[in-house]
């Protein structure tokens, strides 16, 4: 026997709020449903019956072959036919939504198309309707655990594969085309990930995110974050009103009021495996920080992750062995291609695609690169270099045989190598999240020139602290640009889905 949510009959708008408004409704009511169910089975009672309750979609249909005249690479459906998708955390995603919903009413809204709003048939798993600080779970027996599973949805995998992003999706003949990357259950997957890896709740991610593998950079970045936040509200120079560290510990700005869930805040009894800061702006564009260590595989599981977000744009700042003898310890690369000997993302994007330059992104940090080091001409050229970066998954190539990687970087052209950056930028044209990369040479193995101890630490004191000010500039041009030139045509396919 099964017990569901009364029925909500599909309604259509032509207004975006009030389509979000029963978003948010539907969302609402179905989640209050599951936690009122599983109060009462964590609390002894027989159910007797099993409880489903299942996501708002929204759906929009049109019969017209006529293009959208947008000057976005999103927000518009590619041809005639109907295109729909599951919808989750609407208070979070609040903005996205109403921006994607308002899109597609003005591109469209010649030819008459409406969104619709109704429940789907995608349940939702019961472990992605506990609220952000609820663990009622954890109360019960091993036994009653096990019952779970007779009485709610769990997580179903199927429902959660990147088949759409990675442009493999077929629907069934008669089911609707997507009109989104993500479907609700994939979202929810990934905010709990986030919260699992980083240690911060996924509501303080801004959308301009940077990465690196060194702690270093994080040291910095925390020092930096607690100076922006030690100047007063009314002090000009930046925007910035919080800054949060794992265990979503919330420092205000001086003369920011405090909001009711930094009290929620705590220290992490061991930090996460990929520590996440963030400092905030009110409309959510600041900048995120992420240590993800070394490592490629690292590097996609966050990236696949924090895709779900939509952010504006995500940079590796990160060390590289520079290939070429005329570079010098402490050189920045500024990537323009890559070699990618990562292999994690092989199935998903192969070999043969290419990864390109995107202009906006490279024109931005090679600006910052420029009024940071306050360097122009050949004297910027004679610390930055652009060119390709070689990612490997493995750490010891040195060690190989018969010199065969040396060999390929050089016929590649590389001219530094890491183990992250091809990954990243390969997740972000994957995702069509506009991606960018530079690099410190932080050694020259094939020339002879290791990290020694004394070296190590000149090093770091002497570039750290500039590289990340470097990144950190560059977002802020980036976010200057504007949306609406930041998200490039070149990372949208020709069957593409309406939602950035």
């Amino acid at each position: 026997m099964s017990s569901t949510r009364p029925f909500i009959a599909p309604m259509q708008f032509d207004d975006a709020q009030a389509a979000f408004d029963q978003v948010q409704a539907i969302y609402d009511a179905n989640i209050a449903y599951l936690r009122d169910a599983m109060r009462r089975f964590v609390a002894g009672e027989d159910i007797g019956e099993h409880v489903r309750a299942c996501y708002p979609f929204v759906r929009v249909h049109t019969d017209t072959v006529a293009r959208a005249d947008s000057r976005l690479a999103f927000g518009f459906v590619a041809g005639p036919g109907t295109y729909e998708t599951t919808l989750t955390r609407p208070e979070l995603f609040a903005r996205y939504y109403l921006q994607q919903f308002k899109l597609l009413l003005k591109n469209h809204g010649s030819h008459h198309v409406k969104l619709e709003v109704g429940v789907s048939a995608q349940p939702i798993p019961i472990h992605f309707s506990f609220a952000e600080h609820e663990h009622i779970e954890g109360s019960m027996t091993a036994e009653r655990r096990l019952l779970m599973r007779d009485v709610f949805d769990l997580p179903n995998l199927a429902a959660m594969d990147d088949g759409i992003a990675n442009g493999t999706h077929e629907p069934p003949m008669g089911e609707a085309q997507p009109l989104s990357l993500f479907t609700a259950p994939r979202v929810d997957y990934s905010l709990q990930r986030l919260r699992h890896y980083t240690g911060t709740s996924c509501e303080h991610f801004q959308k301009f995110v940077l990465f690196t593998n060194y702690q270093f950079y994080i040291d910095e970045f925390i020092q930096l974050g607690h100076e922006l936040m030690a100047s007063p509200a009314d002090e000009a120079g930046h925007d910035y009103i919080a800054f949060v560290e794992p265990g979503n510990l919330v420092k205000r700005r001086v003369g920011q009021a405090v909001a009711p869930g930094d009290a929620h805040g705590a220290p992490p009894p061991r930090m996460p495996q990929m520590p996440g800061y963030h400092l905030i702006r009110a409309d959510g564009t600041g900048i995120s920080m992420v240590n993800i260590g070394v490592g490629p595989a690292n590097a996609k599981t966050i990236t696949d992750h924090i895709a779900v977000l939509r952010p504006h744009a995500w940079l590796m700042l990160g060390h590289c062995a520079g290939l070429r003898n005329t570079q010098e310890l402490g050189d920045y690369v500024l990537a323009h291609g890559y070699v990618r000997e990562d292999h994690v993302l092989d199935e998903d994007l192969p070999l043969w695609v290419p990864i390109p330059p995107l202009a906006e992104v490279q024109v931005a940090i090679e600006a910052a690169v420029a009024e940071v080091t306050q360097l122009t001409g050949h004297d910027l050229k004679r610390v930055m270099r652009t060119g390709t970066v070689a990612s490997t998954d493995n750490r010891n190539w040195e060690l190989m045989p018969q010199r065969t990687p040396e060999r390929r970087f050089s016929q590649s052209r590389a001219i530094a190598l890491d183990m992250e950056s091809a990954t990243i930028a390969a997740n972000g044209f994957r995702f069509r999240v506009p991606y960018g990369t530079l690099l410190c040479v932080s050694d020259k193995p094939m020339h002879g020139e290791i990290k020694l101890p004394g070296m190590a630490n000149q090093f770091y004191r002497d570039r750290v602290d500039q590289h990340l000010r470097i990144g950190i500039r560059a977002m802020e041009l980036l976010r200057a640009l504007g949306v609406d030139k930041l998200h490039s045509r070149k990372l949208r396919s020709f069957t593409e889905v309406a939602f950035q």
